[in-house]
């Protein structure tokens, strides 16, 4: 998958994205460094881009309700939404990784009941999904990973399940069960490997789908508790002087928004270098 990213690199676009994620990767591991102020500490009240500090330097994207300084903000929300988002995206993986493969595998009642469950799941809206698990457990960053998981794993186990159906009819498959090899370690050694390459693309878009739900949430009230900076409740808190002061809600949604594409334009260019990858 290294040479997949390399090739995809050379393109415009796919490099685009892959700064981009880059980018706000190094502000959620370099925050405390790359943030002029406490993101939490109250400084000026609704200053506007470029304005000064009173400590003689400038608020680069302006202050909000509480005077707390965007940029500083919206640094430090990207160690909320890269952490959060990567811990949700991985554990969704995790259940669904496994439910496929044994569903794939093993076929049969295995499958009818993992399949049954994936799609009662499935038929609810995703986001009404969301809403009601964290309404009904509250509000935390592991209860968003616990309803990122139950919503999401379906999903996952449906791309794994046909992937592995379709390369456990193989030959090298059918060898190595003749052989007496573990089912353990046909499924992980064999037939995981040879599916990685679409559940890797999958895994970008589902990254940012999933930073995109916690920007929701946050948007709705049901993200992470205050004053934890957060991009979506960024949104929700500056949404009532929008009209006058834009920067409240222009500048997190442009975070969201970049984060998102980054990803997208990195899925797209993986995607492309693994089919010229397939067809050479």
């Amino acid at each position: 998958m290294i040479r997949a990213l390399l090739r995809a690199l050379r393109r415009p676009g796919p490099a685009v994205g892959f700064a981009m994620v880059l980018l706000w990767v190094a502000c959620a591991l370099f925050a405390g460094w790359l943030a002029p102020y406490d993101p939490l500490k109250s400084q000026v009240p609704l200053q506007f881009p470029l304005d000064r500090a009173p400590d003689g330097g400038h608020f680069w994207l302006g202050t909000d309700l509480l005077g707390r300084d965007i940029l500083s903000r919206l640094i430090h929300g990207a160690r909320t939404v890269v952490l959060w988002a990567s811990l949700a995206a991985a554990s969704a993986y995790a259940v669904g990784i496994a439910g496929g493969l044994a569903a794939g595998f093993y076929r049969g009642p295995v499958d009818r009941v993992l399949s049954f469950f994936a799609n009662t799941v499935l038929s609810f809206p995703v986001l009404v999904l969301y809403i009601l698990i964290i309404v009904t457990i509250g509000a935390s960053g592991l209860n968003i990973v616990l309803a990122v998981t139950f919503a999401s794993a379906p999903a996952i186990f449906r791309i794994v399940r046909a992937l592995a159906i379709d390369i456990a009819s193989r030959d090298f498959v059918a060898a190595a069960i003749t052989q007496g090899e573990n089912a353990l370690r046909i499924m992980v050694v064999d037939i995981l490997p040879n599916a990685s390459a679409p559940l890797i693309v999958d895994a970008c878009l589902r990254l940012g789908y999933i930073a995109i739900t916690i920007g929701t949430l946050g948007f709705l009230g049901l993200g992470l508790p205050p004053p934890t900076p957060d991009w979506g409740g960024m949104v929700n808190e500056g949404r009532g002087m929008a009209m006058v002061f834009p920067h409240l809600v222009v500048f997190p949604c442009i975070a969201i928004s970049s984060l998102m594409l980054g990803l997208s334009l990195l899925a797209d260019g993986l995607n492309e270098a693994a089919r010229a990858g397939s067809r050479a």
